[in-house]
């Protein structure tokens, strides 16, 4: 993962230490959420809030099947996640496909680094889905809102935000 330069938090202190690190048993239960999102009754089910990414490698060709959290807004999904080495195989003019309890969808994908779309896309994601902000790093404030300092946290150190939207 790649983290931004350190500075200081512009919008306070964050309340948690960050996105959660990626557990030695995360390969398994991909490969379980990957089986439940082609099994035909289930996929439908799970596939309300997880999507299968296929990100075909840049110098390899390679197909990798990655499965994510995704949010629906305004025709678009988005994806909020840390800049893993897959993600630098995302490219804004090369449509990929993704499987979101379905059949393959294309989609032209656009990864957002920069802290002013990262922080204004990742409070969409966190709104929408607490367990993913909890993942990702982000806590709440008492009203309800996404804790901001914790979202700029998540950008530093390395959060990104794919947006999907549907190929034409």
């Amino acid at each position: 993962m790649t983290a931004q330069p350190p500075e200081t938090n512009p919008f306070g202190i964050p309340t948690t230490t960050g996105p959660q690190p990626i557990r030695s048993s995360q390969g398994t239960l991909n490969k379980f959420i990957r089986v439940l999102l082609r099994v035909p009754v289930l996929s439908g089910v799970v596939g309300k809030r997880l999507l299968i990414l296929h990100v075909v490698g840049r110098k390899t060709g390679k197909v990798y099947d990655v499965p994510l959290a995704y949010t629906r807004h305004e025709g678009e999904l988005l994806i909020g996640t840390a800049n893993h080495p897959w993600v630098r195989n995302i490219r804004k003019d090369v449509p990929l496909e993704i499987s979101a309890g379905g059949p393959r969808r294309t989609m032209d994908a656009e990864v957002h680094t920069d802290s002013e779309s990262v922080m204004r896309l990742y409070e969409i994601v966190a709104r929408d889905n607490a367990r993913n902000a909890a993942f990702n790093g982000i806590g709440f404030d008492p009203d309800g809102s996404p804790h901001r300092a914790d979202i700029y946290q998540t950008w530093q150190q390395g959060g990104v935000v794919i947006r999907l939207t549907p190929h034409r």
